[in-house]
Parts: C-alpha cells; structure tokens; sequence
C-alpha cells in the first residue's frame, strides 16, 4: 500500500491546470528565452559642458554632411566617368583637350554653389569626396592639372585660408 501511495503522488503535479502561463518567447542561438516588449521612456537630466560640446560639434558636422553629400556624390559619379573616358584616349593632346572641356562645364555647374560653402563644409566635402573615389582631392588635383598646378592651388587656398 505504501509503494501504490507514493507511486501515485509522482504522477500528481504540484500545479493545476490553470497555473500555467503563457509568454512569448525568442530563439536567440539555439536558446530559448523569454523577452517582454517595453514600453519607451524618456529619460531627461542636464547636460555636462562636454556633453554639450559633442552635442554642437555632432549636429554641426551633421549638418555639414548634408550640405555637402549631394556634391560628393555628384563628384564620385563623374570622376569615375571621367577615369572611364581616359581610358580610351591615348592621346595627350586629346587628353588635355576632353580635361579642358569637361573642366569649363564642371565650372559652370559648380563654381557659385561651392563657393557659398564655408570652410568647416569644404573640408567635409573633401573627406566625403575622399570616400567616395578612394583618392584624396590632392590626388585627384594632381592627377587631372599637374603637380605645379597643385602646389599654386594648394597655397592660394592655404593663403585665402589665413
């Protein structure tokens, strides 16, 4: 009788049917793990002077980006159309020729708008150019007008700069 007892008390559970409760779950590498969906919380509090420098810093180089990242794109996109047409020409005349022109168009389209650009945003769109063709804008300069071209470019800007 004792062993039919204890028997029958391990089939029981010490839960009913009704203590169950269901929760969603989440399998996260190969565990299986609860998780709960919270509602969202603003958190307000002053802010450190350092913190409030970043802050500035951070919204003005966004800012910048957005100025800017449109021209460094257009820029990608013709440079690379640019380097695909050298290419094709072996000429050194031609060469200077093809440059001069797309140069006089380039000129046209960008001179005004890139010369409203402060110069925190002209340095941005140099690293963003940078980006996006892999070569630095001195590179570049050099590569399409010549080392003397870069050097007398270069200076006027450091002197405009100053």
């Amino acid at each position: 009788m004792f062993i039919f007892l204890s028997a029958h008390s391990f089939g029981q559970s010490r839960y009913g049917p009704n203590d169950t409760l269901v929760v969603p779950y989440i399998v996260y590498e190969g565990d299986t793990m609860t998780y709960a969906q919270l509602d969202m919380v603003m958190v307000w509090g002053k802010m450190s002077n350092a913190q409030r420098k970043a802050n500035r810093e951070w919204t003005r180089l966004r800012n910048a980006v957005y100025v800017t990242y449109p021209y460094a794109k257009k820029a990608g996109y013709i440079i690379n159309d640019v380097n695909s047409s050298l290419k094709h020409i072996v000429d050194e005349k031609k060469r200077k020729q093809y440059l001069s022109s797309r140069e006089k168009v380039l000129k046209k389209e960008f001179t005004e708008p890139l010369t409203n650009l402060s110069v925190y945003q002209g340095k941005v769109l140099m690293k963003l150019i940078n980006r996006e063709t892999s070569n630095t804008c001195y590179d570049l300069v050099k590569e399409y007008k010549g080392g003397f071209s870069v050097t007398r470019t270069m200076w006027s800007s450091v002197l405009l700069a100053l």
